[in-house]
């Protein structure tokens, strides 16, 4: 069974950057000759391993919504079944870091919403130059400290999480 590379994840990551269906992440495990179903993902999903998806409404007049999972997925997802390779089970892999990944994801996600937002309504505003570039200067710095907390936040869960005996000083 070869997994994806990080060069293939990357690529992946490039082109479906808004999110990707169950159906397309199944096709690109199948690719590889991972077995993997849209169950078997789902029962990933409600167990915490993996991030849950957002209703999309499809172009086109009472066309419906589909689900889209963040791409995200796919890199978890590999992780997953290389963990599985070495012979973790599924509640090995709940106890490791992979679960508290999901949340850090959320958290980080929804901190881009409220900065994009901010971005969004500074845009809009009437304001003086000076008070407009001080505030951007701000919310500028304020995403470099999120990014800074989400990567320390991170390692320390990879940290808190690693099998007993394991080298603590590359965290």
């Amino acid at each position: 069974m070869e997994l994806l590379r990080p060069e293939e994840i990357e690529r992946i990551e490039r082109e479906y950057a808004q999110g990707l269906p169950v159906g397309v992440i199944v096709d690109l495990f199948a690719a590889k000759g991972v077995r993997l179903s849209e169950a078997t993902f789902r029962k990933y999903v409600q167990a915490g391993l993996l991030p849950r998806s957002r209703r999309v409404g499809k172009k086109g007049k009472h066309q419906g919504s589909q689900g889209l999972y963040p791409v995200s997925a796919v890199r978890r997802m590999n992780a997953i079944r290389q963990m599985m390779a070495q012979g973790l089970t599924l509640e090995d892999i709940k106890a490791s870091f992979v679960v508290f990944k999901n949340h850090i994801d959320l958290a980080n996600n929804e901190l881009t919403h409220v900065f994009d937002g901010y971005e969004r309504h500074l845009d809009g505003k009437l304001l003086a130059e000076r008070s407009k570039k001080e505030l951007t200067s701000r919310l500028r710095a304020l995403r470099v400290q999120v990014r800074e907390l989400m990567h320390e936040i991170s390692h320390l869960g990879s940290a808190v999480t690693a099998r007993p005996g394991a080298d603590l000083s590359q965290f």
